[in-house]
């Protein structure tokens, strides 16, 4: 029995040392101060996470992507502090170990390049925020609202409301166009007359119609100019502010009541003609028919 509590086991200590009441109080004791430490680090991790998602929440202005990023960042943080100060306190030593996890890092990020530069457009677009939860945007050449940003893809809906995945990267790396980034828009139209219309009156007729609407914005002032002489009509360049908001309704509204306000003051909407002449011959010759098909 002597000889196998003498057995050395490690780092010169024999079973017998591992087996002493001061052995097993001082390993208790980390064992002890190890769960403390991982209790204290999920509380801590817990209430500072909740405090910067709260945050968002208070505030309407600040964007709730950003800071759920973040409160995230700051939970892990501290739950990999707490890791580390669990392992000094039983004797690992730590700088070896981060060298090790640095490498197959590395390793790792060489296999996963691709989901990788989607994560750093995620990060980039949480932070630079081109795009909101909410917003309205065209995104290679997919056009929808914004539903969630997360660190590998954004979500969209669709005008038809079904689900579109975008990669990170594809939506860093190409041009957004955001419809609701800015409170005003501007809508345009063309709207054509005949030649023999009285290009004044059609003008005022036009005007008097979209700023007749209570959505319309007087300043800046709207545009009403010929643009260009057509095939068969004089065409009117028109464009008008309007709130965001009501830009597709006031757009698509003012099209029909354009249409009978025009109509209501005798002043025509051409449309393209087309004059078929049919020339009937008494009699063709079977030569002239050949020279007709040369």
């Amino acid at each position: 029995m002597n000889e196998l509590l003498s057995t050395e086991i490690y780092a010169g200590r024999t079973l017998g040392d591992f087996l002493s009441l001061q052995f097993l109080a001082s390993v208790l004791g980390d064992v002890l101060a190890a769960i403390v430490i991982i209790v204290l680090a999920f509380t801590i991790s817990g209430w500072v996470s909740r405090r910067i998602k709260n945050l968002a929440e208070r505030h309407a202005r600040l964007d709730a992507t950003l800071f759920d990023f973040l409160s995230n960042i700051a939970r892990y943080a501290i739950l990999a502090l707490a890791a580390i100060v669990v392992l000094n306190t039983f004797g690992v030593q730590t700088t070896s170990l981060v060298a090790v996890i640095g490498a197959a890092g590395l390793a790792i990020g060489l296999a996963l390049q691709g989901t990788l530069s989607n994560v750093a457009a995620g990060v980039m677009l949480i932070f630079f925020r081109p795009i909101k939860l909410g917003d309205f945007v065209m995104i290679n050449d997919q056009m929808g609202t914004v539903r969630s940003i997360n660190l590998n893809f954004t979500e969209m809906a669709s005008v038809g409301n079904f689900q579109i995945i975008i990669p990170n990267s594809e939506v860093w790396g190409n041009t957004i166009i955001n419809y609701t980034a800015y409170d005003m828009r501007q809508a345009e139209w063309t709207f054509g007359v005949g030649y023999d219309a009285d290009l004044t009156l059609a003008a005022q007729v036009i005007r008097d119609t979209i700023t007749a609407d209570p959505r319309f914005v007087a300043e800046p002032e709207p545009t009403v100019v010929v643009d260009s002489l057509g095939d068969s009509a004089v065409n009117f360049l028109v464009r008008a502010w309007v709130p965001r908001p009501d830009f597709f309704g006031y757009w698509k509204d003012m099209n029909r009541e354009v249409k009978i306000a025009l109509d209501g003051a005798g002043i025509s909407i051409p449309f393209p003609h087309r004059t078929v002449i049919v020339q009937r011959d008494a009699e063709i010759s079977d030569a002239e028919a050949a020279g007709y098909g040369a």
